[in-house]
């Protein structure tokens, strides 16, 4: 098989061991629990602060690790969802690497020592919150909005489908505070846990990510301080269409991730299982498909390490991000199925990562922009 050409150095490599180590000591066994529980606990997000996996990029002063290198980054990310950990894989990125540039980039500097190095300890969770009951896709038809008051916005209305929600001690919010502007009226703000008139919704009952903490969001005559804006007012469609081709990269690192664990695994289950007199392994269309999805796994990797090399070189433009997102989560979704397929009975068990792996995927192609939004987005720059 062609072997991908290796992004990583050796410090990669063993920043990729400690991870492991890491979350097969203290993540992996108590994934389970946390199923049923809905929501991963507080207590592991100050381990994974204390280790050094939240947020690596946030300056020193911050009371980050200062590391201007995405790879770290993406190692962590990959690193949680091969071990099928998927609810995890969704939420501790999306805190470190979706939400917190917003803060990074775009908030005042009493902000970002507020929360920034919360943040990084895991004593304050992340959340983002866009998608609405009656506009999922379309960030332009959302009706919360965020009247100006002078020193502060009251802010009504509500979110769904929101990642980390239930337990989030900060939400980057999307609003509209020019409700005649469309896009050019939306902006960002920053609303805590606590603040009057914020309330949560209690978590979903999801297909998968059983782990995550998804829930709705309600805003009523919520009072934001002006300098929980992000940026400028009315600026907010801008900063998320900035932001959003490496949210559509981390979300597209976990499904090739995903796909080589869940396939690693079922390679090892055919080889066990025994039908007919001999381990399925050797019947031709286990061996077939097992040949299509090592094939198929091997060029997602080629093309997900591509796609980091670009935004380490700031590169990965929209459409490219859009395609990473959309052509590594369907493979994740494909991969997941087949492999389901392979175990038989089996794989219809939630004991088996097979299983497990197959309710997770199907979401993948749905948050992030959906995947129809992703070719509508290539093809924009396919046609211009």
């Amino acid at each position: 098989m062609l072997t991908p050409r290796n992004i990583y150095t050796e410090e990669h490599t063993m920043f990729a061991q400690s991870v492991r180590d890491f979350l097969k000591k203290e993540i992996e066994p108590k994934h389970a629990q946390w199923e049923k529980d809905k929501m991963v606990s507080r207590e592991s997000w100050l381990q994974f602060g204390e280790s050094g996996y939240l947020c690596p990029q946030v300056e020193e002063k911050y009371g980050g690790l200062g590391i201007n290198d995405f790879r770290y980054n993406a190692i962590i990310t990959e690193e949680i969802a091969k071990l099928g950990l998927a609810s995890e894989a969704v939420g501790y990125p999306l805190h470190s690497d979706i939400v917190c540039p917003y803060i990074e980039h775009y908030g005042t500097e009493a902000l970002k020592m507020k929360w920034l190095p919360k943040m990084v300890s895991g004593e304050a969770i992340a959340a983002i919150a866009m998608t609405e009951p009656g506009a999922g896709s379309d960030l332009q038809g959302m009706h919360t909005t965020a009247v100006d008051k002078g020193d502060h916005f009251v802010v009504n209305g509500s979110k769904t489908f929101i990642t980390n929600g239930y337990l989030s001690d900060l939400c980057v919010v999307a609003v509209k505070t020019d409700v005649t502007k469309g896009a050019k009226g939306i902006s960002l703000v920053v609303i805590e846990t606590g603040m009057k008139g914020y309330t949560k919704g209690k978590p979903f009952e999801k297909v998968g990510l059983h782990a995550q903490d998804t829930c709705e969001l309600f805003f009523e005559n919520v009072e934001v301080p002006k300098e929980n804006l992000l940026g400028e007012i009315n600026d907010g469609f801008k900063y998320l269409m900035t932001e959003l081709s490496q949210e559509r990269l981390v979300v597209g690192l976990g499904a090739i991730a995903a796909a080589e664990g869940v396939l690693a695994a079922t390679i090892q289950y055919t080889k066990d299982r025994v039908a007919f007199g001999k381990p399925i392994s050797e019947l031709q269309n286990t061996r077939f498909k097992l040949a299509e999805m090592e094939t198929e796994v091997s060029i997602g990797r080629i093309f997900a390490d591509r796609c980091v090399e670009l935004h380490l070189d700031k590169k990965l433009d929209q459409a490219s991000a859009s395609a990473c997102k959309y052509w590594l989560t369907d493979l994740q979704a494909k991969v997941a199925d087949e492999c389901l397929q392979l175990h038989g009975g089996y794989g219809y068990m939630w004991e088996y990562l097979a299983g497990r792996a197959f309710a997770d995927a199907r979401v993948q192609r749905i948050y992030a922009g959906t995947n129809e939004i992703m070719k509508e987005l290539i093809a924009r720059k396919v046609l211009k």
